[in-house]
């Protein structure tokens, strides 16, 4: 998957979990929903130990109430595709 498609997919979802803020009240129920499917997605887009990890700050954030201003889909996109550094390892 091209890293501008998980960028869209993560605004897509980012947008998705901001929807609780619309129905006051009512919202906060839709992340109990919100919650675990948010962090299964987050698995599905990034593999690996990051994925994972990545999930369960997912589940935290969209489970916490009003933690939802936090775009952690987005946010995972940039740290996968900007600031994540590779280290090479220097053979002798």
């Amino acid at each position: 998957m091209k890293k501008y498609h998980k960028l869209l997919l993560g605004l897509l979802f980012d947008a998705a979990g901001f929807v609780s803020f619309i129905i006051p009240g009512i919202g906060e129920f839709s992340d109990i929903i919100w919650a675990p499917i948010s962090a299964w997605l987050m698995t599905k887009l990034y593999k690996g130990k990051t994925g994972k990890i990545a999930a369960v700050v997912s589940l935290v954030e969209e489970a916490l109430p009003f933690a939802d201003v936090i775009p952690t889909f987005t946010v995972m996109c940039f740290y996968t595709y900007v600031f994540k550094t590779t280290t090479v390892l220097k053979q002798d």
